[in-house]
């Protein structure tokens, strides 16, 4: 009901005319607890108005709508009850009091296991930082894993994963998991195979991760990658493995230095066997031109040679009179002449 400003003001005037003297009886004095101002010229409206203006300070005061922006979801609770359906972006009311909305990332979110000096910040825009997993390896050597887990929450199925799990659903969902199953594959290794077999661990652990997480009621999580950054071996092993890699870095070269020689050895004596083998085709063309050209040599042949020899002797002769002739054995045209006054000149003739 519109409160009746005329009302109090005719009690005010009659309490002026009165004088006070009758507060008692006929309620002189009163003076309402707040004046109403006057609205001119609305009239009947004026109840209107004043609800209109209660109704938009409530709005404000009470905020009884949220609104969810993209990459969010809204999870309505009446009466501490989550409805199954979740609230999309966008505009939406709800009766405070009664009802509540719960706002829930499902952007990418992203877990960082670091070392702690490297921490810093605990949440920054759905980043979670965790400390680095601490690892026994098969020998029972400490090892800290850093690595970085990015992942999402299903919208469709948001509203009863929060009933589940609440809203620490990733403490309690992606955390245990990415611990339990690093600690099982690293485990399984000692700290100097870890460098080498760094690619195969970091399949291992996406695999069991998928695994597990995928393997969840009604799939609550998406994980989208997992990234093994970082194997800390305590400082032993480091020295040790450094030892290693010198000693296999001195054996490959001492390795490769036997190889080249060996390479050096064997186009020595590649280039010798083709020295020989060129002299020995060369041996071997010579014996068969000598071999077809004694063929070559028939008697009448023979007979030819002889008489051309005889007549560069007798063209000799002409020019040396005193020139002593030697005849070879068998019969054979004479070839050697010496001059007959003894002087040291000797010719010899070829057949040709």
């Amino acid at each position: 009901m519109p409160i009746d400003n005329d009302y109090f003001k005719n009690r005010q005037q009659q309490n002026k005319n009165s004088g006070g003297s009758n507060n008692d009886n006929n309620g002189g004095g009163y003076e309402p607890p707040f004046s109403m101002p006057e609205f001119k010229g609305f009239g009947k409206n004026t109840g209107l108005i004043y609800g209109a203006i209660i109704f938009i300070v409530l709005m404000f005061v009470a905020k009884p709508f949220v609104i969810i922006n993209s990459g969010e979801i809204g999870i309505l609770s009446t009466a501490g009850k989550y409805e199954k359906d979740p609230l999309y972006p966008g505009f939406h009311l709800f009766i405070p009091g009664i009802q509540r909305i719960f706002i829930v990332d499902t952007k990418v979110r992203i877990m960082n296991y670091k070392s702690v000096e490297d921490m810093g910040a605990a949440r920054d825009a759905g980043i979670l930082v965790n400390p680095a997993i601490t690892v026994l390896d098969a020998r029972g050597l400490p090892v800290s894993i850093e690595l970085t887990v990015q992942y999402r929450l299903m919208p469709d199925g948001a509203p009863a994963t929060i009933s589940n799990w609440g809203l620490s659903w990733e403490e309690k969902i992606v955390n245990p998991v990415v611990r339990d199953i690093v600690r099982n594959v690293v485990g399984n290794y000692s700290a100097e195979d870890l460098p080498t077999k760094r690619n195969e661990i970091a399949v291992l652990i996406e695999q069991q991760m998928r695994k597990n997480i995928d393997g969840l009621p009604n799939k609550p999580v998406t994980l989208l990658s997992v990234q093994l950054r970082e194997i800390v071996l305590p400082d032993k092993i480091k020295e040790q493995i450094e030892k290693v890699q010198i000693a296999k870095q001195e054996t490959q070269r001492v390795t490769n230095e036997v190889e080249r020689a060996k390479q050096e050895a064997e186009k020595a004596k590649a280039i010798a066997q083709g020295e020989a083998d060129a002299k020995m085709i060369e041996a071997t063309a010579t014996a068969q031109a000598n071999i077809l050209v004694s063929k070559s040599l028939s008697p009448q042949l023979i007979q030819l040679k002889q008489v051309e020899v005889q007549g560069k002797f007798n063209e000799a002769l002409k020019v040396n009179t005193n020139a002593q002739i030697f005849l070879t054995p068998g019969g054979s045209t004479p070839n050697i002449w010496v001059d007959a006054k003894g002087k040291a000149t000797q010719t010899s003739i070829n057949n040709k």
